[in-house]
């Protein structure tokens, strides 16, 4: 089983990264580099080596989003707030006060990342969550650009390496140069700076949701991907990342889903089923969190989604997770949707 040994070995006064490298008959440590302080005040720069602080994965930094995060813990709400239903009473909320939105929120940093792919099979989490629509000609197709993640500012745990090639992704040397007697010594190329700035509307995070239930969280971040014609109609579609963080000592599992999904032009559609994306994950106290991303599309522009996950303890007890509500946002369609590398 893949983790990343976060108690540091001591050489030289110095603190070093150990991980696990396994294989089909064997694990062994290898060493990563040395650990450095985290940022409590200022950004990372591109290049910065990194170990998530979750998921344990090696990762680099390849430049820096700036999100609102709405936190439903940091406001009160009724002890019978019905988890089924939006916050407003009402089908759908005035747009002055959109679904997810009716907590104040606060600006954090996250990262658009490359994820070690030799990491890649022992993370969990989904590392092809970043997908993208095709061409118009089209337009029923997705794509995903593989190891491709969003990274929170305090998931972030820095080191460095003397190490040329440090992390090995087909996009590291195609977004990176390697310059000596910078820090960190990896700079971006002309290319990242020109993927960033074309695939910006698709890529770009804005908004972050977060809610915890008897000691789970949930983190949604959702992304609008583009408008595409479908039987004579315009569907516009979004993906959405979530994030499961059982923050207790006690061992819990996923067992079902239940999604409330209202469109602008006025439909209000339920889902239900067993786990999420073919799982039924367990959230444990050494493998406390499981990330992954989905896809809705509406044939409106705008709209909101809100509900639970049904979760099951160890000892038999089951509740019910509210996944906190938020909207789905079109933004003006200028190109084509289709990301390039």
């Amino acid at each position: 089983m893949f983790r990343v040994w976060f108690p540091t070995l001591r050489k030289k006064s110095q603190q070093w990264i150990m991980h696990l490298q396994p294989s089909a008959s064997f694990t062994r440590l290898a060493e990563v580099g040395k650990l450095e302080t985290p940022k409590s005040h200022c950004q990372y720069d591109t290049g910065q080596l990194f170990l998530h602080r979750i998921f344990g994965y090696r990762g680099v930094i390849l430049f820096p989003w700036q999100a609102r995060v709405y936190d439903r813990d940091c406001n009160s709400k009724p002890e019978d707030a019905d988890p089924q239903k939006p916050p407003s009473a009402e089908s759908s909320p005035p747009a002055s006060n959109p679904v997810g939105k009716d907590v104040r929120g606060k600006t954090h940093t996250y990262y658009q990342a490359l994820i070690d792919s030799r990491d890649c099979p022992f993370v969990r989490a989904q590392t092809e969550s970043v997908t993208f629509l095709g061409s118009r000609e089209n337009s029923r197709s997705l794509y995903a650009i593989p190891g491709l993640d969003y990274v929170a500012h305090d998931d972030v745990l820095p080191y460095s390496t003397s190490e040329r090639t440090p992390l090995f992704h087909e996009l590291f040397d195609k977004f990176l140069e390697y310059e000596p007697g910078k820090e960190p010594p990896f700079a971006a190329r002309e290319t990242l700076r020109a993927w960033q700035e074309k695939n910006h509307p698709w890529l770009e995070l804005s908004d972050v949701h977060r809610e915890t239930t008897e000691g789970v969280r949930v983190t949604v971040i959702p992304f609008y991907m583009g408008c595409r014609e479908a039987e004579n109609s315009a569907v516009h579609w979004w993906r959405y990342c979530i994030r499961l963080e059982n923050l207790t000592t006690q061992t819990v599992q996923l067992r079902e889903r239940n999604w409330r999904i209202f469109s602008l032009s006025g439909t209000l559609e339920t889902v239900r089923g067993r786990g999420v994306v073919g799982q039924e994950p367990v959230l444990t106290r050494h493998q406390p969190a499981f990330q992954y991303s989905s896809h809705v599309s509406l044939q409106a522009p705008s709209g909101h989604m809100w509900g639970t996950f049904r979760m099951t303890r160890q000892d038999g007890y089951s509740f019910d997770c509210r996944i906190p509500p938020f909207s789905l946002e079109s933004k003006p369609d200028d190109g084509d949707g289709a990301a390039t590398t």
